[in-house]
């Protein structure tokens, strides 16, 4: 028993994860964790675009002249 409590004292957090991450992957929750994820990039970088749009603009027409 005590080898028990030494492996789960040790190991606890990646057990953990792991049974989150199946329980993500049975009720295909990453898909949903996904569309999330891009909608809080998308929205960073409009906000970004917005913010700094003369910087934005120089970098953009920089690296087209580039190509």
């Amino acid at each position: 028993m005590n080898g028990f409590k030494e492996f789960w004292s040790q190991y606890k957090g990646a057990i953990i994860g792991i049974i989150v991450a199946i329980l993500i992957l049975i009720t295909r929750l990453h898909d949903l964790i996904l569309a999330i994820v891009v909608l809080f990039l998308g929205a960073f970088v409009g906000n970004y675009v917005q913010q700094n749009k003369d910087f934005v603009k120089s970098k953009l027409k920089n690296f087209i002249d580039k190509m």
